[in-house]
């Protein structure tokens, strides 16, 4: 009765490791999708500040702010695409970050549901014999 009772116990550990291990593959998963927004965000940028760098100082530079553009002065402009790039980065880097540690813990994660597996078969091959 206590091996039942055991493989039960396994059972349900198993059932919450794999619920577990989905939800980091969709963790993981949201990761590359917002990675994948914020590095096109940085080309963009990268692109918008080689075009301001070509530019002579007394050039005339508007930004859009909804349906309207606003003259803004070219170091202004200059200044802030240079955080904006800054900013990004920083995100990028947060987000390789994030993502190392959900994969670290999704590969733990499969190690355990491993062990549990085995034990599992090991604990009903034990069963069939007796």
């Amino acid at each position: 009765m206590s091996s039942t009772s055991a493989l039960r116990d396994l059972q349900r550990e198993l059932e919450a490791k794999a619920n577990d291990l989905s939800k980091l593959q969709k963790d993981i998963a949201k990761n590359h999708q917002v990675r994948k927004k914020y590095t096109v965000q940085l080309g963009e940028n990268e692109l918008v500040l080689k075009e301001l760098d070509l530019l002579q100082d007394d050039t005339n530079v508007y930004k859009l702010i909804g349906p309207v553009l606003v003259k803004q002065d070219l170091a202004e402009a200059n200044a802030n695409v240079r955080k904006r790039i800054e900013y990004i980065s920083a995100e990028l880097k947060r987000l390789d970050s994030a993502l190392q540690d959900l994969e670290e813990k999704q590969n733990s994660n499969r190690d355990a549901i491993l062990k549990l597996q085995q034990r599992i078969q090991s604990l009903q091959a034990g069963k069939v014999k007796a």
